[in-house]
């Protein structure tokens, strides 16, 4: 599960990244006008997927270490408390795409956590 989340991580930010890089009109929709707080939420997606590349690579190349595991249930469970907390920050957050998205993503990410959790806590 951990591989899943982390493709996840990737798959999803490259294109939301690129997105909100060339300020368009799909950005608009999603996430409002250019402001400092989109542009500083681009930067958070961006340290993200810097993470989510760095997991990644570590683990094809050392394997799930219980150091990697350890990062990346820290990165997956901040992940997942931001997303839930879109529910009660995000007006009219049940509509919004953003957000919809947020709770399927942080359902993934609980499951890898739950599956990572008694390896870490052992």
């Amino acid at each position: 599960m951990l591989i899943v989340s982390l493709l996840l991580n990737i798959a999803v930010l490259v294109p939301v990244s690129l997105v909100l890089i060339r300020q368009g009109r799909p950005a608009t929709y999603a996430w409002g006008g250019r402001t400092a707080g989109r542009d500083i939420l681009l930067a958070i997606y961006l340290s993200i997927l810097f993470v989510s590349c760095s997991l990644l690579a570590g683990v094809a190349a050392a394997g799930a270490t219980p150091l990697l595991e350890t990062a990346a249930a820290s990165l997956l469970i901040v992940q997942i408390i931001y997303k839930v907390l879109t529910v009660i920050t995000v007006r009219h957050s049940l509509r919004n795409p953003v957000v919809l998205s947020n709770l399927g993503i942080a359902a993934v990410h609980a499951v890898t956590v739950a599956t990572l959790a008694p390896a870490l806590l052992a």
